[in-house]
């Protein structure tokens, strides 16, 4: 069968067509916005991509198309589509009915650290010898690629809380009927498609509704929106966790390192394993916990789940060292709303101590976009010595306010150029430099590198 996917380039739709491809069909794909490392990893799998959503890419007819959810009415493939009357179903549904069924699913939700947590736990599976099949939002350091389908009866699957298509405005992870799930965390986001944190909410007790008596839901014991989910009804088990010892929680953690790096696991209030890990920040040890509560939910001890962590590779885009130039480093990090800003910043601060710390951001999601949370920006990174917010085109508001009401040194910069320069000219060995979004930021990162290596190597 030939599938055409329409957005393949985003985080989901790729690992799709991974699937897809694996599944034996002809994969091809259209999309707007192609750049690494997705682009890479497809076209490395054999898949062909096109640029833009023209209606010729849908020409011959594919036999069916599979429609992300950045698509609107209006674009030319969607019309074409539309009155050709081709066959066309969403990328959570395609995925529930031709992968999911029959496989115990590990769903991975919540605000914070979806991606990460869901590499964790196929990670975990799969040092554990179960063969896992998984879905992630991102690209794996851990793994050859951001999806497959596995051998055995597990499907790890990260669950996104945004709408499925322009068709179908529920949460996709209502379509997944998770057996383990994991709630990491709830906050207020997605403010193009749901007007305030209840609407969340309430996508979230869908999803609830559709866990079995038999299942596992995890959640740390902190998470207050989440309780209040949970209180409109819940049928199944729920596991806690904490980062600080605590006897209602199943699974405790005590820091032995500050940023995170190494950590012990109690329960019950005894010591049962560590990790030490080169991941940094409380949020990787929350996210550390729900995956061995998970894990052993399908039987894997917590010993063996914290020494697979321990080996941990990561996953592209979080604090992601991607060179050091004359002694200073340069991250890349998928950071876009100020709970994850902050928390990446107090995990980079933790671990470099006095070293100055450079945080370059751009504020490209749609919540960012609209100014939900321009009020918080300015404290969410404050523990870093010098802040670049990048002001792109297109942003509703204006960033002087969030400079203005900062208590580190902050600047707006309106090109790539201004904020290489700006580096180039004032870091020093020892600086770290964290680019923070969750785009391709038109490509800064190597162009950063690029500059400083011809500043200080002369290449």
């Amino acid at each position: 069968m030939h599938l055409h996917i329409l957005g393949i380039c985003g985080t989901f739709m790729g690992s799709l067509a991974l699937l897809a491809r694996d599944l034996g069909h002809k994969v091809t794909g259209s999309d707007l916005n192609v750049y690494p490392p997705m682009s890479t990893q497809l076209e490395q799998a054999g898949i062909t991509l096109m640029q833009g959503f023209d209606r010729t890419h849908l020409q011959p007819h594919p036999d069916l198309v599979i429609v992300g959810n950045a698509m609107k009415r209006g674009i030319d493939a969607i019309e074409y589509m539309l009155d050709e009357g081709l066959a066309y179903v969403s990328g959570p549904q395609f995925l529930a009915d031709h992968v999911l069924q029959g496989k115990h699913v590990l769903g991975v939700a919540g605000t914070h650290g979806k991606t990460t947590t869901t590499t964790m736990l196929a990670w975990v599976l799969e040092q554990a010898g179960l063969n896992p099949g998984f879905l992630i939002g991102g690209v794996p350091l851990g793994f050859k690629e951001s999806a497959r389908l596995g051998g055995g009866q597990y499907f790890v699957v990260e669950a996104d809380e945004y709408d499925s298509a322009f068709f179908d405005k529920r949460s996709k992870f209502v379509h997944y009927h998770p057996k383990t799930a994991i709630l990491n965390n709830l906050e207020f986001d997605h403010a193009d498609i749901f007007d305030d944190l209840a609407a969340i909410q309430k996508q979230f007790h869908h999803l609830v509704r559709t866990i079995p008596s038999q299942g596992r839901i995890i959640a740390p014991i902190t998470e207050t929106n989440i309780d209040t989910v949970l209180e409109q009804g819940c049928w199944t088990p729920v596991v806690r966790t904490s980062l600080t010892p605590d006897a209602q929680a199943h699974l405790s953690a005590s820091l032995i390192q500050a940023d995170g790096s190494h950590f012990s696991v109690e329960q019950n209030g005894q010591t049962i394993a560590e990790v030490k890990w080169n991941m940094t920040g409380q949020h990787s040890v929350a996210n550390a916990l729900a995956t061995i509560a998970a894990a052993e939910h399908v039987g894997v001890s917590i010993q063996t789940a914290c020494d697979a962590l321990s080996c941990f590779g990561g996953v592209k885009r979080r604090m992601e060292l991607l060179d050091t130039v004359n002694g200073i480093e340069v991250y890349d990090d998928f950071a876009h709303h100020p709970t994850a800003i902050e928390t990446t910043l107090d995990g980079a601060r933790k671990r470099l101590g006095e070293r100055r710390l450079w945080a370059v951001i751009e504020p490209r999601s749609n919540t960012m976009r609209m100014g939900s949370y321009k009020a918080e920006l300015a404290h969410a990174a404050r523990l870093a010595d010098d802040v670049i917010w990048y002001q792109p085109e297109g942003l509703d508001w204006d960033l002087q306010p969030v400079v203005d009401t900062a208590t580190n040194h902050a600047l707006i910069q309106r090109t790539l150029e201004d904020v290489i320069t700006t580096i180039t000219t004032q870091a020093k060995a020892g600086d770290a430099v964290v680019i923070m979004s969750n785009g391709g930021f038109g490509g800064l990162h190597q162009k950063l590198i690029a500059a400083l290596k011809k500043r200080f190597t002369g290449i």
